[in-house]
């Protein structure tokens, strides 16, 4: 049957099971955007390519499936590339479209031209360009399998709108398989030997290729051996902090008795992270490149294993397989790894319990306290980047596997398109947003995508008047020198009701709750804006207190 490239490109789509794509419209790919028309998989139509592109590795990252994302040659290109960064560090699936100029003018700086092997040959795991209508499904094939096996990552593929506009009579390519690989039984009783004679161990969980399945396997195995268990930054999500196994997350701003913990244990089983500079504090933990303690490094990225670390054991699996595979260990319990699961889960919970005193009236810990107690616990909760984040990470307890999408790239402005990708894969769940006045004005565009596909998510703008974290570092090492970290925001309630949403303002920790019932019971987006102290800038220090320091610190070095 002969179709134009468009067509075959969008039922390549369909064969692959891809139910929702992202994106901004353009004349680049016009004729996949017809192809759509008839289509079987839900469009998303966003306001920016940056917040379609989070959303792509939102629902990546919630599904393990690519999120696929159509954008516009040039600056459509350039803006997602903020989201392709996010699904490059998190180890996200996910595949931009893009289109490009007519092959016939390529290599002339054409309009919106972009070599984008060159542009994103660094940001992604694979960048190309489809050079014929013919080779899509061969293209297509190809970047799926890159984009989901090994350690997951993202893909860009260019389209040349007369591609798009050819005509073939390619079949489409067979649906795209993820490989997994087995742990060699020699290195199962190699883990087994270290983890049966550690009497600190800690089993570190991160990364991707996870699903809810393992995350219960992963239950299992560390009651049958006793293990303490921590996450990475930002996977909160893989183990239920509930449990009296976990110990806590490694993050910005970490529990210091963590991480002390972490670096007196005598085995370290990493399972799945790469353990980088954030959620290592800084390389800290284990020394590189030949730790302290024994290390036991689980990874489905051949690539990751003695990149940084020299592990003792190195599995080259995912989670999941690792964990199937584990099962049939013998398991050890004894008192000392009990009493050591036992200190591990009195540091979280010292750290974690009770809020930490702020000034002014609203206290953002209580808040996620109540929360906390108040959402139900398959509540998919969002944050980008901020200082706002850490009372999240730090009271909030995760319960369950797909209820966290935060970036561990950092990415200011990730919070609100995750947010709406979560609703749109499953409008029947709660989603709460999670932003600073910064984060959320990046992407505060798709709070009208929200509004147009009718998703009820609730989004809480903590509004500091500031860059906080910027402003942190800079009292930290310009104490009384601000420039550049102060701002002037918008009514965020107002500008939800402008945008045919719900809108509330509080300015006291008291009033949250009522306010945030309310806008759960309006049935639509909400926006509730939080004003907070300036000097509540952290759970541990005012602003105050920390320029202090930065001072103490400037007048020792003199």
């Amino acid at each position: 049957m002969m179709r134009t490239g468009g067509e075959v490109l969008v039922s390549q789509l369909g064969a692959f099971g891809v139910e929702h794509v992202f994106c901004v419209p353009g004349e680049s790919y016009l004729a996949a955007l017809d192809a759509f028309h008839d289509a079987q998989i839900a469009l998303t139509v966003c306001r920016q390519e940056g917040g379609a592109a989070m959303m792509a590795e939102a629902h990546g990252k919630l599904t393990g499936r690519p999120g696929v994302c159509f954008v516009t040659r040039g600056p459509g290109a350039t803006n997602a590339a903020a989201g392709v960064h996010v699904a490059m560090q998190d180890s996200t699936p996910m595949v931009l479209l893009v289109g490009q100029a007519d092959r016939s003018v390529l290599g002339r700086e054409a309009f919106q031209e972009l070599d984008y092997r060159a542009v994103f040959g660094g940001l992604a795991k694979w960048a190309t360009e489809v050079p014929d209508a013919s080779r899509l499904p061969e293209v297509l094939s190809r970047a799926f399998h890159i984009a989901t096996n090994g350690r997951p990552g993202p893909v860009v593929v260019a389209l040349p709108e007369d591609v798009l506009t050819g005509i073939t009579d390619v079949p489409d390519a067979p649906p795209y398989v993820i490989s997994e690989t087995a742990p060699h039984p020699a290195d199962l009783l190699a883990t087994e030997r270290l983890l049966a004679t550690a009497k600190r161990p800690l089993l570190i969980a991160g990364g991707s290729r996870w699903d809810a399945e393992a995350v219960d396997r992963l239950v299992a195995f560390a009651e049958h051996y006793d293990l303490p268990v921590a996450v990475t930054f930002r996977r909160q999500m893989l183990f239920p902090a509930t449990h009296s196994n976990y110990a806590g997350d490694l993050s910005v701003g970490a529990n210091p008795a963590l991480a002390a913990y972490a670096r007196s244990a005598d085995v370290v089983l990493l399972l799945g992270s790469r353990l980088s500079e954030i959620a290592s504090q800084n390389y800290t933990l284990l020394d590189v490149p030949a730790p302290r303690q024994k290390l036991i490094h689980v990874h489905p990225g051949a690539g990751e294993l003695g990149r940084v670390y020299r592990p003792d054991v190195a599995i080259n699996t995912s989670p999941r397989a690792f964990l199937e595979a584990a099962s049939t260990l013998a398991g050890h319990r004894d008192a000392d790894r009990a009493a050591a699961v036992a200190e591990a889960r009195n540091i979280y919970l010292r750290w974690s319990e009770k809020p930490t005193t702020v000034p002014g009236s609203f206290n953002l810990g209580e808040v996620f306290c109540q929360l906390r107690d108040e959402l139900p616990p398959d509540t998919v909760l969002t944050n980008g980047a901020g200082n706002y984040a850490s009372w999240l990470h730090r009271f909030y307890r995760f319960t369950r596997y797909g209820t966290q999408l935060a970036p561990t790239s950092g990415s200011m402005g990730y919070g609100l398109p995750a947010g709406v990708a979560a609703a749109r894969i499953d409008p029947s769940r709660r989603v709460v947003v999670v932003a600073g006045d910064g984060c959320f004005m990046m992407t505060s565009q798709e709070f009208a995508t929200a509004v147009q596909y009718d998703l009820p998510v609730v989004v809480v703008v903590v509004d500091n008047g500031m860059y906080g974290t910027i402003r942190m570092h800079q009292e930290r090492e310009y104490p009384g020198r601000t420039s550049g970290t102060n701002l002037r925001n918008p009514d965020f309630a107002a500008m939800a009701v402008a945008f045919g949403g719900h809108g509330e303002t509080v300015r006291d920790t008291e009033t949250f709750m009522p306010a945030f019932r309310r806008a759960i019971a309006s049935g639509k987006p909400a926006i509730i804006h939080c004003i907070t102290d300036p000097q509540a800038l952290t759970p541990g220090q005012s602003l105050d207190q920390i320029a202090a320091g930065g001072r103490a610190r400037q007048a020792a070095r003199q």
